[in-house]
């Protein structure tokens, strides 16, 4: 059984005339211990889908079919009180700006102290000195330093280290992570995936990672997930997506990384642009931006099929598996 399993997930925005469909029967499962990466542009579906899972959405966004399950515990029917027993202290979430997720009122310790105790029933000295252990944890110069010290004295580096030791204290079984490291540079970025990818592998937790990056993606995850547009359109193993993409926005993603691009020339690019709710394609979304979008393409969208060890939604894909069923069939035979 799955540590988290989604199934038939569909998201809605709710409008005074039709409402607006944001995830389109989106499933996916989350073993114990796996690392998990979600791909896409920006409008993708992403982060929705993330707040989707620990009931984060805000209105008028609202489940509208679908399940969630957490250990075979179906989610999308618990209660607010409920849902205070599974955020933090089994699905943790690390978000994309410290400065919006850490309070600037309030030192870093106050802040991590509130957190265990609004979860049980530790005093303050124990709950201090948890704390200060979750800050050596990620590696903090001067723990007991920065304990006192508030969100705008220490670096970008720094906070995203404090986020993530604020996830890690009520040992979660899942941590969410939102475009963690979207504003590092370059070497705090590396460090703080080396450090999340180590944390996980030590304590068995498994890890959501949502990105837009596949840079990112090739150094942290064992399997990703690519959406497009409020569905996943390929999902398998990370190194056999990179290596081997199947779905033509997948192709296109990675020929968008600088690395594909010759120095001094233009970077690769897809045409177009992500298709707003309120004007969704027919058939397959990606269709106006395909360069092998035929009628079919435009008229229903494709099921998933498997192409190796991957799972794609492509027509193009499946009339190519479809061309080469002869030749292996009188391979077989010979």
């Amino acid at each position: 059984m799955s540590l988290l399993s989604v199934n038939g997930l569909s998201v809605k925005f709710k409008q005074r005339r039709e409402d607006l469909v944001a995830l389109h029967d989106v499933s996916l499962s989350l073993e114990r211990g796996e690392r998990l990466a979600i791909v896409g542009e920006s409008g993708a579906g992403k982060s929705l889908l993330g707040y989707a899972i620990v009931n984060l959405l805000m209105k008028p966004g609202f489940i509208a079919e679908g399940s969630i399950k957490l250990d075979d515990r179906e989610l999308t029917r618990l209660s607010s009180k409920q849902w205070q027993e599974i955020r933090g202290k089994k699905i943790a979430m690390i978000f994309q700006d410290p400065m919006v997720t850490l309070n600037p009122v309030l030192s870093v310790g106050d802040q991590m102290v509130e957190a265990i105790r609004s979860h049980t029933r530790i005093n303050y000295s124990d709950a201090k000195k948890l704390a200060i252990e979750k800050l050596v944890h990620v590696r903090i110069a001067a723990p007991a330093q920065r304990f006192d010290q508030y969100p705008h004295e220490l670096s970008g580096g720094m906070r995203q280290r404090v986020i993530i030791a604020i996830a890690l204290l009520l040992a979660p079984e899942i941590i969410i992570a939102d475009e963690p490291t979207t504003a590092l540079d370059v070497t705090i970025q590396a460090e703080i995936l080396q450090l999340l990818k180590q944390i996980c592998a030590d304590n068995g937790v498994a890890l959501i990672l949502i990105t837009h990056d596949f840079g990112v993606v090739s150094r942290i995850a064992e399997r990703t997930l690519v959406m497009y547009a409020g569905r996943i359109v390929e999902q398998g193993p990370t190194l056999e997506i990179i290596n081997d993409p199947q779905h033509p926005y997948t192709q296109g993603l990675l020929n968008a990384l600088p690395q594909m691009a010759l120095p001094g020339q233009r970077l690769n690019q897809i045409q177009g642009n992500m298709p707003p709710l309120n004007d969704q394609p027919s058939g397959c979304a990606f269709h106006p931006r395909c360069p092998y979008a035929e009628d079919k393409c435009r008229q229903q969208p494709p099921n998933f099929i498997f192409s190796g060890v991957s799972t794609v939604a492509c027509y193009a894909i499946e009339d190519m598996l479809q061309a080469f069923e002869p030749l292996r069939e009188e391979n077989a035979d010979d």
